[in-house]
């Protein structure tokens, strides 16, 4: 059975390691409690969008993944993490260059969701991207 981040804090230390992050060439930078950076580096398997650009679909899974750390390094006991509520992308520009970086922001945590805002920029630190992730949460507790 695999390891839930909300119960073991060292599944973070392996997060480089998963299959999907390796294929993707996402690293995690840097975490702390309501904060995350990863960084996706651009290799000949990335997949490209117009003009060579980082797919669309990487970047919003890239907003989507950068959430986790940021939110699982802070949850109140009694809570573990119900999955993403929602998710909203407004893409700026193309994400070209050697590497982008997604950093997750928690902006609001409540009992139910968190609201967590991510920016997305390229290797010149221009904004590629911005997103707004609304991440679940249920209770531990009996009832």
């Amino acid at each position: 059975m695999p390891v839930e981040p909300a119960q073991d804090p060292s599944y973070f230390d392996h997060f480089d390691e998963i299959p999907f992050h390796q294929y993707l060439g996402l690293t995690l930078v840097e975490r702390r409690d309501g904060y995350a950076r990863l960084r996706l580096r651009k290799t000949a398997t990335t997949p490209t969008g117009i003009g060579g650009s980082v797919n669309g679909g990487v970047i919003a899974t890239m907003i989507d993944m950068a959430t986790i750390p940021a939110i699982f390094t802070g949850l109140r006991a009694g809570t573990e993490p119900a999955g993403t509520a929602d998710l909203q992308v407004t893409y700026l520009r193309q994400a070209h260059g050697d590497y982008i970086d997604a950093e997750a922001i928690v902006i609001k945590r409540g009992r139910q969701l968190c609201n967590i805002e991510v920016s997305v920029t390229d290797d010149e630190g221009r904004l590629c991207a911005k997103g707004r992730v609304l991440y679940a949460l249920r209770s531990t507790a009996a009832t």
